[in-house]
């Protein structure tokens, strides 16, 4: 397993690569209303991320199409955006993307509300975001990748949800996907240790009713095998010597 320790060139660099994602994704937040299309979305994100000067992480990546996943109810990632896809009251939006700044990535994602949505959703973003939280209380010098996975598991499962188990989090950096896999459920082993200039994309990824999921035939979109809705929230951290530090929130 190559882990890459960022030099303190490369953690600046990355450091502004969030800072620019957490903008997209508070604008992107802002814009979301019933009567868009998920297209209307990929439009603005591709938008502001170029006024930035920078690159959209996902587009063309692999083939993927779009500069934003946008996934919305039981879609748990890697929805395709599309003209005739319209944003409607009571969905859940899942957008993820990620910013090439100088050569470095950053990668982050939120689940968003449309307007009124039920209670029991609300609980499933909610948990979702605090299941993220919980695991980074162990993203420090001495826990092992394992400890951030199974804090992440037990508070999510705590609350009747499932974590997905095909898809998971990872190293990133001069590359979106690097070394190492960072799971949101415990493995049979616990992992590497964590080091001071580890950078990582956490990212739970939480469903309302069953584990399971299947692809669509774009070979792209992830969806609940039982058609219930998914949660999804993710940052871009860095390993430090205390507390792991979190380029993709915005800073005030």
């Amino acid at each position: 397993m190559a882990v890459t320790i960022k030099s303190e060139r490369e953690i600046e660099l990355m450091r502004e690569s969030g800072r620019i994602l957490s903008i997209v994704h508070t604008e992107l937040a802002a814009m979301i209303r019933p009567g868009i299309s998920t297209l209307d979305i990929d439009k603005k994100c591709r938008e502001i991320i170029r006024d930035f000067g920078c690159i959209p992480s996902f587009l063309n990546y692999e083939g993927y199409p779009a500069s934003v996943c946008v996934s919305v109810n039981e879609e748990v990632v890697h929805g395709i955006p599309k003209k005739n896809h319209i944003i409607k009251e009571g969905d859940i939006v899942s957008l993820d993307a990620g910013v090439i700044y100088k050569g470095y990535h950053s990668d982050a994602a939120r689940t968003i509300a449309v307007g009124e949505i039920k209670p029991e959703y609300k609980k499933l973003i909610d948990v979702t975001k605090q299941a993220f939280f919980e695991g980074i209380k162990f993203a420090k010098p001495g826990y092992r990748i394992g400890d951030i996975s199974g804090a992440i598991q037990d508070y999510a499962e705590s609350f009747g949800f499932s974590l997905v188990r095909e898809l998971v989090g990872h190293g990133v950096g001069s590359a979106l996907h690097e070394d190492p896999q960072v799971p949101n459920f415990r493995t049979k082993q616990k992992g590497m240790r964590l080091e001071p200039g580890m950078t990582l994309a956490v990212e739970p990824m939480v469903n309302f009713g069953k584990p399971d999921v299947l692809w669509l035939d774009d070979d792209w979109t992830v969806i609940t095998a039982d058609g219930l809705p998914s949660a999804h929230y993710e940052n871009t951290i860095l390993i430090t010597e205390g507390e792991p530090e979190l380029f993709t929130i915005e800073r005030k």
